[in-house]
This record gives C-alpha cells, sequence and structure tokens, in this order.
C-alpha cells in the first residue's frame, strides 16, 4: 500500500513538472516560426562599421506566449532598446513595437520568407531624418546569427548595418 502511494505521488510530481514545463515554452501558433531565437543571448560585431561596435540581444517568449520580447544593448549601453512582436489580428501579420534609449519608436510589421525574418518599421520621432528601416534576420548553417538593414532617409534607401551574432549565454544587458 504505501509503495502505490510512493508511486502515484511521483506520478502526479513528474506530471506536474511536464505541465510546467510546456505551460512555459508555449507559443501561439503565429509565433512559432521565431521559437529558434527564444532563449537566446546572441553578441554580434558590425561588419560594415568604421567604428568598432558590438551589440547584445535576448529573445524571450513574454506574457504566456503570446508575444516575444528582444532585448538589446549596443557598445555596453551606449544605446539599447527593446521590441515587442505580437499577433496583429486586424493586419493578419506579425506586428511590433521597437522602443529604444534614443528618445525614438518604430512600429513595423514582420513576416518570415524562406526561414528569414523580414521586417519594415516606422520610425516615429527623430532617429538622426531616418523614417523608415528595412530589416533581414537570419539563422545561418553555422549557427550564428545575421541582420542587415536598410534606411530611407532624406527619399532615399541607404544601406544600414551588417552585424554578425554569436551565441553567447554569459553576455550582459547593460543600459545606464
Amino acid at each position: 500500500m504505501k509503495r502505490i502511494i510512493i508511486q502515484k505521488l511521483i506520478l502526479v510530481i513528474l506530471l506536474g513538472v511536464i505541465v510546467t514545463l510546456s505551460a512555459n515554452e508555449y507559443l501561439i501558433p503565429e509565433l512559432e516560426p521565431l521559437r529558434p531565437f527564444l532563449n537566446t543571448t546572441w553578441k554580434g560585431e558590425f561588419t560594415k562599421s568604421e567604428n568598432p561596435a558590438s551589440d547584445i540581444q535576448k529573445w524571450n517568449r513574454i506574457l504566456n506566449g503570446t508575444h516575444i520580447r528582444i532585448m538589446h544593448s549596443l557598445n555596453n549601453g551606449e544605446y539599447g532598446g527593446e521590441s515587442i512582436i505580437y499577433w496583429d489580428d486586424k493586419k493578419n501579420k506579425l506586428a511590433y513595437y521597437y522602443f529604444t534609449t534614443g528618445g525614438f519608436l518604430t512600429k513595423g510589421t514582420m513576416q518570415i520568407e524562406d526561414g528569414k525574418v523580414v521586417s519594415q518599421e516606422k520610425v516615429i520621432g527623430d532617429a538622426n531624418g531616418i523614417e523608415n528601416v528595412k530589416n533581414i534576420t537570419e539563422i545561418l548553417t553555422d549557427g550564428s546569427l545575421r541582420s542587415t538593414s536598410k534606411y530611407l532617409k532624406n527619399g532615399k534607401w541607404i544601406e544600414g548595418h551588417e552585424i554578425i551574432y554569436h551565441q553567447d549565454p554569459e553576455a550582459e544587458l547593460i543600459f545606464k
């Protein structure tokens, strides 16, 4: 009798752990394509920059799997921001807001094309004349992450940044 009670207790505990782990990993179906980015910390270097610059970003599931948060910190807190990604039922697209320490924000949409996250955003506020941003983020075959961008400034699209990231669980976000 005592053995049966212990076995049942162990079974209940294991089921509780499984349910808890499953609940913590749940994502709404529309966010599922972004799952490979979740629970990761990336450290990246700008490849097309005259001044050396590095960026750290963390991707996490938030709000019971209905949203994703990306936080990033450039050059040890010189600049940073936070994006909140969600499913926009009205647009039938992934959408997001990006809030910055630079005093502006952006509002954009994204879609997954051939395994790449393609986003386009409108700048709200003064971002040194930048009005819109196009960005492509992808996980490369070697496991690194590449982010490239273009900026609409003074009516012309110009090349922006390219950053190659590698996973670095020890990297820390710094905000001043």
